[in-house]
């Protein structure tokens, strides 16, 4: 399986998000990936609080960490791209790893 770092929004309408998350795992999982998403995981009760800057920092450093061991970072922006994403795409492309945007029902080019 290809390692990934998946990138979906969190913030914002978080109900939905999560959601829309967890389609965007089981999607990439279809394709043969093992794909990490940090802000399903980090955000489960009892171990990171999104609403609380340096938790949610923490997070986001924490989930990039996985870019040394990843092959790539793949972007779903049906729901857009968030600030926390951004940051995401930014790491992956500074590392050298490709970034791959999808939508759960059209898949684009890497970029």
């Amino acid at each position: 399986m290809k390692i990934v770092i998946l990138e979906s929004p969190y913030a914002g309408d978080v109900e939905a998000n999560v959601e829309y998350a967890r389609r965007a795992v089981r999607d990439s999982l279809s394709r043969g990936e093992a794909p990490i998403a940090s802000h399903l995981l980090y955000t489960q009760p009892g171990i990171l609080r999104d609403d609380v800057p340096g938790e949610r920092q923490w997070g986001i450093v924490a989930g990039l960490a996985w870019r040394h061991v990843s092959e790539g970072t793949v972007v779903y922006t049906d729901r857009g791209i968030s600030l926390g994403m951004a940051y995401g795409i930014t790491a992956a492309r500074s590392a050298g790893k490709p970034v791959e945007f999808r939508t759960l029902n059209n898949p684009q080019e890497v970029r």
